[in-house]
């Protein structure tokens, strides 16, 4: 129960974060901002496990970057379904 408690709060930081370095304005709810957010904590994990980079000494910026790199592209792709399903009805 503990994991999960922090795999949404992780999720809701980094989607928050995702959402702040973008540009503009993203028309998504906040729901969805934390289920990117979650998504982009997972293969932004997976993706420093292949870099080699997952565990480092310190706070891991470099993990934590992919993470919001992907909650960023995650969130645009998100958006972009989002925006043309809202135009075509």
């Amino acid at each position: 129960m503990g994991n999960i408690l922090w795999i949404i709060i992780g999720g809701a930081i980094i989607g928050v974060v995702a959402r702040l370095v973008m540009p503009g304005r993203q028309n998504i709810p906040w729901w969805l901002t934390i289920i990117v957010g979650i998504v982009g904590m997972f293969i932004g994990d997976w993706l420093a496990g292949l870099l080699g980079v997952k565990e480092t000494g310190g706070f891991d910026w470099i993990r934590h970057g992919l993470q919001v790199v992907v909650a960023v592209l995650g969130i645009v792709a998100v958006a972009a379904i989002g925006g043309r399903r809202s135009t075509s009805a």
